[in-house]
């Protein structure tokens, strides 16, 4: 299929998803941005507004294999990774896949889970494979973990750890619709649900090429030392503890080269770049408790940052 096929398909699936969410668009087309970049997303929004619907709308979108795990404090690491168990009849031990093994995995309300719990996941994210009892199973091609966390619910959470953090490639906030869509939206969801309805207009294959063809949307030197020097940057902040890392430099190119992707070009310019900076490095920021006190936010020294680095010209 050529690129400008793609960029139909793009929008075909952007439109699909839209019959279930409504007056997100830029919402959609961060997901679809995680998609084709090959990485995970963390959804951080209060409840209400659409997060689990979301998830199941693109799968159903891209006809992928879909999960749920509802993270609570007593789920266990095996619940998710799955456990080898003794078969007295065939006398030995078989394996029980765990939760994960699924293309599209959402866990939902991660935050809620033990630390223990939840560093059974840092695996998964980053080498998408788990090891049980000294075996190694791959999980299934293509492979994106959503998480979901309540931002102002704290009784009886985990913060998540910076290493868990580093491995999702976006963080985003679907927020609460306008009234005119929030309209829009009792009159659709009145009869029925329209995601019970959807119908798949993607599978697997074409995300696996896209994600191929958007690791060869060309990026140039110049803007690769610029995506370095945006991420060397936030490690020298006065307001900022710790600063992104080099994995931060890889998920800033890639999220870069989707977002030209889906524009239908294949190379990266400067406004790739400043569309996805803040989605890609927010969450990878820890401030100090005296940035807090003062009301900086995370966004707020991105463009601190993007104000203070000369951007390239690209010929």
């Amino acid at each position: 299929m050529e690129s400008n096929n793609y960029t139909m398909l793009l929008e075909r699936i952007k439109a699909n998803i839209e019959k279930v969410i409504i007056g997100k668009p830029k919402t959609i087309n961060q997901i679809i941005n995680s998609i084709i970049s090959n990485g995970h997303v963390l959804i951080e929004d209060v409840p209400g507004i659409g997060k689990t619907t979301l998830i199941s709308a693109v799968a159903k979108t891209i006809n992928l294999s879909f999960k749920r795990i509802q993270f609570t404090p007593d789920i266990l690491p095996a619940d998710i990774t799955g456990f080898t168990i003794y078969n007295p009849k065939q006398g030995d031990f078989q394996f029980r896949h765990g939760t994960v093994m699924s293309q599209i995995v959402l866990a939902d309300e991660i935050n809620r889970a033990s630390p223990k719990t939840q560093s059974s996941m840092l695996e998964v994210m980053e080498e998408r494979q788990v090891t049980v009892d000294g075996v190694t199973y791959k999980l299934p091609d293509p492979f994106i973990v959503f998480a979901t966390q309540n931002p102002i619910e704290y009784l009886g959470t985990y913060p998540l750890p910076e290493a868990q953090l580093d491995r999702f490639l976006m963080k985003i906030s679907v927020g609460y619709p306008s009234q005119d869509d929030e309209i829009h939206i009792l009159s659709t969801y009145q009869k029925s649900n329209p995601l019970e309805s959807l119908s798949p207009v993607a599978d697997a294959s074409d995300i696996q090429e896209m994600q191929r063809l958007v690791r060869e949307v060309h990026v140039d030197e110049s803007l690769k030392a610029y995506i370095v020097q945006l991420v060397s940057a936030t490690r020298n902040m006065p307001d900022v503890l710790l600063g992104c890392s080099p994995r931060a430099a890889i998920a800033l190119m890639r999220a870069s080269q989707a977002n030209a992707f889906i524009l239908g070009r294949s190379f990266v310019i400067p406004e790739d770049i400043k569309n996805v900076i803040v989605s890609v490095l927010s969450h990878r920021l820890v401030l100090s408790r005296e940035a807090k006190l003062k009301n900086i936010t995370e966004e707020k020294v991105i463009n601190t940052v993007l104000s203070s680095v000369f951007v390239p010209v690209v010929k």
